[in-house]
Order: C-alpha cells, then sequence, then structure tokens
C-alpha cells in the first residue's frame, strides 16, 4: 500500500537548508514560512492547531512542495527529511473547495501557500486501544503528530485510489520495475481512510491497517468482507469485496 519509513537523506534535504537563506528561488514559500513559525513561538515551541478557520488572507500564491501518496512531503525536487519540520507545516495545512475543485494551502494569517497533494495530506502510522471511564476507545496517531479516535466525528472510510507515474518517486528502481509490468488494474488500491481535523483526511497506512483487523472483527457476507470496529458505545463497519 505506501512505505511509512522516512529515510535521512541529508543531500535531498532541501527544507533544512532552505528556511531562511534562498529568499530567491522562494520568496513566498520556505522563507515565508519561516518568518511565520519566527513570529508566532506557542506555536513553533508546542504543537496546537492555530486557528486557520478564523485567518482570512487575501495573498495566495504557489509553492512548490507536493505531499507524495505514501505521506512523504518534497520541495522543489527534494524529500522532505527533517520530521519536525514537516509535522510544524502539518499544523497550517488547510483544504478548501472551489467550484468542485480541492485545494490545499499552509495557511498563515497574511497567506496561503498552495501545495499539491497526491492522495490525503496526512498519514496514520499507529493505532491502539485506550481506557476511559470504563470505555475503550481505538485511537489513531498521524507521523506529523494528530491523535484521533474514532468517533461518528472521526468516521473510517474506504475508496479506491489509482496509482499515479509520480507515486513512484520513492520506490527503489526494482521496485518500479516490478510495479511496470504489472497489469492495469493492479495500479487501483482500495485505501482506508480517516477524518482528523478540518476537512482533513489521513490515509491510514498499511502496518497500522493491518492492526486494525486484528483488533476488530472480520466476517464474511454476501462476497464481501466486512470489518466490525469497537469504540466507545458505538461499532463501525467497513465492507469491501473479498477479492479485493
Amino acid at each position: 500500500m505506501m512505505n511509512d519509513d522516512n529515510k535521512n537523506d541529508n543531500s535531498n534535504d532541501k527544507d533544512s537548508l532552505k528556511v531562511t537563506n534562498d529568499k530567491a528561488s522562494a520568496p513566498n514559500g520556505m522563507d515565508a514560512l519561516s518568518q511565520y513559525f519566527k513570529s508566532a513561538p506557542s506555536i513553533r515551541e508546542g504543537r496546537a492547531i492555530p486557528p486557520l478557520e478564523n485567518w482570512h488572507p487575501e495573498q495566495v500564491t504557489d509553492m512548490d512542495l507536493t505531499i507524495k501518496a505514501n505521506g512523504e512531503w518534497w520541495h522543489e525536487g527534494g524529500h522532505m527529511t527533517r520530521q519536525s519540520l514537516v509535522s510544524l507545516f502539518a499544523t497550517i495545512l488547510w483544504k478548501e473547495e472551489n467550484n468542485g475543485a480541492v485545494e490545499y494551502f499552509l495557511k498563515t494569517p497574511v497567506q496561503k501557500l498552495r501545495i499539491h497533494v497526491e492522495d490525503a495530506p496526512l498519514l496514520i502510522n499507529d493505532v491502539g486501544i485506550v481506557e476511559e471511564q470504563g470505555e475503550s476507545w481505538l485511537e489513531f496517531t498521524t507521523t506529523t503528530g494528530d491523535v484521533v479516535r474514532l468517533d461518528d466525528e472521526h468516521p473510517i472510510s474506504l475508496r479506491a485510489y489509482t496509482m499515479k507515474d509520480s507515486d513512484d518517486n520513492s520506490h527503489s528502481d526494482k521496485s518500479k520495475n516490478r510495479e511496470d509490468n504489472e497489469s492495469t488494474e493492479s495500479s487501483t488500491q482500495i485505501r482506508p481512510y480517516m477524518m482528523v481535523r478540518n476537512g482533513l483526511e489521513a490515509l491510514i497506512g498499511r502496518n497500522a491497517f493491518y492492526h486494525l483487523t486484528e483488533i476488530g472483527e472480520l466476517t464474511e457476507r454476501e462476497g464481501e468482507t466486512i470489518l466490525t470496529l469497537q469504540s466507545g458505545d458505538n461499532a463501525y463497519t467497513l465492507s469491501m469485496p473479498s477479492d479485493s
């Protein structure tokens, strides 16, 4: 489904090199974000989500930043391996729908930086059970620090995702060659997603979803596999074709 691991590749770690110095190439990108975080110590020192819904900046510009389908962040062609910086940027992720088209931004009080998201902007890599006041809840954690519980406001859904050529950027040559030999149908996957915050969804990573199937109950019904998950007082079901 995807690779949840972050590899340290200092040669490509452009995010750590251009935050404050490369004003010529990114006057409204990394430098602008650096200036914002320097002026917002409460956000920088912790990981509180700022009141993005109350900000209405008029300045909108594009930033060469892509969140890949496997959860990796890439800036100007380089993999951002500095997880602390990625987690910081994730606090100002913003989603809008304009004329039926979904757009993603990094949003500050003075501007919105439009970025590209191949699939979901967040990635869940851990799931566990927490006990609270005699009830058991399923709790999910993203790679960038969000923690949410499965409930009516944070549901899980399954939908098809079609792999694109750009999804191969983080694969080894051997893996890419193997995928190139697969049929067209194999490039479409049924992926699990969970609502997190401000309309932002997280893709549930392969290992986390496998753990979820161990926690829940699997049954077969009319050619479908049904996964039933108990969280709090409610049971939630996911169904998919048995041959998927």
